[in-house]
């Protein structure tokens, strides 16, 4: 039985007698209570000290004066209970210092100013009370001890019946927003507060296992400065401590430190070379510093090691496909399916790889079997949409790209590509209006206007073509067929100086495209207007 079973067991007990107000009371600083009374002259101390801090921040809080020294009241009352049962093992409530703050840590140990404890009081009924923790407390503290106030705080109180209700390491606490919160029977019992302590101080002199198991709970809060600076801990206790390289590597990799990620991968690696995870991870790295031969050959390493590595031969494929190699590509792609036949982005990076060798039908098939795994697979409906509409079921593409909107109305790609389609069946207005949805999700989007300009040509909306005409050339200045549509609605307008200018400018930039054809039509139109 370890010890947290122990300090588990011990706070359901405490619960028990809590409910029936049999506590145990010590009236010796520095030992146990689970009980303290505050009262008389330290209770004058406290409350004149919050007072100043409410007189203090009357002008930068938006809570009236009197809430604040209540605020203050509560925790300078937790802060006192923990002196008083910890004594000289941590550091001193020192009310003059604490004017200005504290940091988010309340006090250290004072033989290790790097071990913080963070104290939060509260009053309410046991049964229905919640500390809660800030995601920056969880941080920069290495324990969590929770007070329960059972008189309400108010001004005039004259005495405290405060009660230890139990503590928590801070790499226990799971926290998935900003905040946690924690209830009585979550904690562990307080009795064993000390020797956690005196625990926690040799396992930092000595322990690597103690600062890795701390790296991995400041990474999954996100904190990865801070697990960096523990596995490095860890690794100088233990330098032959390869899975903290390989965790201080991932860390590195989220900030962005891609060498210094490559590095860490590199040293787990040297320690233990059947280390397949680590050269996968290092693949990664490199693609971000443009080593792709490097990247396939750690694919390759990881694969050889471990030869059902379905994500390895993933990220091979997707490395491969880049390089224009889509034959190995979509041989990777498949032995990812082969050992994971649930593996829905392989068979959509496969069915792309198929569509660019033209093999459309091939392509149908992957994004079918993508989206019958992952039903709200948005891209792989688009994409077998547009694999349809070449093969002209044009129906077909349009039913794909409205499942791609329906799961992603914001798709605006998809409404263009559905405005497209829905033009080639004669719906001139269904196409008006997704290639506006399409501008709408995305203004700067020159293609959507360039076709929205020819459709209300087509219906006979010459001036709102003419807008749409113009606003794509302030998105894009060089875009010469716009410049010649534009012309090609001024001239029916009758504005014959203003088409032969747009003619004037499509000659002169296809002319530059060295497009001699289409730069023939453009003067051929000036000499019509002529």
């Amino acid at each position: 039985m370890d010890w947290k079973t122990i300090l588990k067991a011990q706070q359901a007990d405490f619960i028990a007698r809590l409910e029936s107000s049999d506590l145990l009371l010590c009236e010796n600083e520095g030992k146990h209570s689970e009980l303290t009374v505050i009262s008389g002259e330290r209770l004058k101390q406290l409350r004149d000290f919050c007072w100043k801090m409410a007189d203090k921040y009357k002008r930068t809080s938006s809570n009236p004066i009197r809430n604040v020294f209540i605020n203050n009241m509560k925790g300078k009352l937790g802060e006192e209970v923990l002196k008083t049962r910890l004594g000289d093992f941590v550091t001193e409530v020192d009310y003059e210092k604490r004017i200005g703050g504290d940091g988010k840590v309340d006090f250290t140990l004072t033989s290790d100013s790097s071990v913080g404890i963070q104290v939060k009081a509260r009053h309410g009924k046991f049964e229905q009370l919640q500390w809660s923790i800030s995601r920056e407390e969880i941080e920069k503290n290495s324990v969590l001890v929770c007070i329960l106030i059972q008189e309400e705080v108010n001004e005039a109180q004259p005495e405290y019946h405060l009660i230890l209700a139990g503590f928590l390491p801070t790499n226990m606490i799971i926290v998935t927003s900003d905040k946690a919160s924690i209830g009585i029977n979550e904690l562990l019992y307080a009795g064993g507060l000390r020797t956690y302590l005196d625990d926690l101080i040799s396992s930092e002199v000595d322990d690597a296992q103690y600062y890795y198991h701390r790296g991995l709970a400041n990474f999954n809060l996100g904190n990865n400065q801070n697990a960096i600076e523990n596995y490095t801990q860890a690794i100088n206790i233990d330098p032959n401590f390869a899975i903290a390289y390989y965790e201080r590597g991932l860390a590195r990799y989220y900030l962005d430190d891609h060498q210094g990620a490559i590095d860490d991968y590199t040293q787990a690696i040297n320690i233990d070379p059947n280390f397949a995870i680590a050269y996968y991870e290092r693949g990664l790295a490199r693609y971000y510093l443009d080593d792709h031969q490097g990247e396939i050959d750690d694919y390759t390493q990881a694969i050889n090691i471990d030869p059902n590595f379905a994500v390895a031969y993933y990220s091979r494929g997707l490395t491969r496909y880049y390089w224009y190699d889509h034959q190995s590509a979509i041989e990777d792609y498949t032995q990812a399916i082969n050992i994971d036949p649930n593996f829905a982005v392989a068979y959509y990076e496969r069915g792309n790889a198929r569509d660019d060798l033209d093999d459309k039908a091939g392509a149908i098939e992957d994004y079918t079997q993508a989206i019958n795994i992952d039903p709200n697979f948005a891209v792989a409906y688009y994409e077998r949409g547009n694999a349809l509409s070449h093969l002209g079921d044009i129906r077909g593409a349009i039913n794909d790209y409205t499942q791609a909107i329906n799961i992603n109305p914001k798709n605006a790609v998809a409404y263009y590509e559905r405005g497209l389609a829905l033009s080639r069946l004669g719906d001139i207005r269904g196409a008006i209006n997704d290639y506006t949805q399409a501008i709408n999700i995305n203004p700067k989007n020159a293609v959507a206007y360039y076709e929205r300009g020819l459709a209300l040509s087509h219906v006979g909306d010459i001036h709102d073509a003419i807008s749409d005409y113009t606003k794509l050339i302030n998105i894009e200045p060089d875009y010469a067929l716009a410049y010649y549509n534009r012309g090609i609605v001024q001239s029916m307008l009758g504005f014959k100086q203003q088409a032969i200018q747009d003619f004037e400018t499509a000659a002169n930039l296809y002319k530059k495209e060295g497009n001699a054809e289409y730069y023939k039509y453009a003067m051929e139109q000036i000499k019509q207007i002529l």
